[in-house]
């Protein structure tokens, strides 16, 4: 093979290679989305200080049993954490974590109204691990109660939790 052949077939050769590594990196195409159900019952503490206005801002921190009624490839039963932040005025912004059985977790950010009986709450699904890697999604929930009790502890159930999950990219 003369010089000049073997420089073109070295550069034929590096040209489909850089084409196979383009088409591999290329996120896998999405999933498509599927609907789940349930309700999530928690207790924790709220933690409070006022603000003007005679308005309270307050951290709360709930965890508790996150049960899906449906869900095609989600357990039925999580540990919910939450983490939120309510300025007193009408917003609220958080994180929560759902930890199945296996300790395999979905991850989401949250923000709506306060932590009150009949307000509601928007999740987005931002990730996970395990079996939920490379879940993207949202929920929306609403208080059925929030009850305060004693120093700071607090307890609610949210009903109508109703959501949609998909995998993206190439996690499967």
């Amino acid at each position: 093979m003369s010089h000049r052949a073997a420089l073109v077939a070295g550069g034929l050769a590096l040209a489909l290679i850089g084409c196979n590594t383009a088409a591999a990196q290329e996120p896998a195409p999405a999933e498509e989305w599927r609907t789940f159900g349930g309700t999530w019952s928690a207790s924790g503490k709220r933690h409070a200080v006022a603000v003007e206005g005679d308005a309270l801002a307050a951290v709360v921190a709930v965890s508790g049993a996150v049960a899906l009624t449906s869900g095609k490839g989600l357990s039925r039963g999580f540990h919910g954490e939450a983490l939120g932040f309510d300025d007193g005025q009408g917003v609220s912004v958080g994180r929560a974590v759902w930890t199945d059985e296996r300790g395999d977790r979905i991850f989401s950010r949250l923000r709506g109204e306060p932590l009150q009986t009949g307000k509601r709450l928007v999740g987005t699904i931002t990730g996970g691990t395990g079996r939920y890697a490379g879940l993207e999604g949202e929920y929306s929930l609403t208080w059925q109660y929030v009850l305060p009790w004693e120093e700071g502890g607090v307890q609610g159930r949210a009903i109508g939790l109703t959501g949609r999950v998909r995998r993206v990219g190439a996690a499967r």
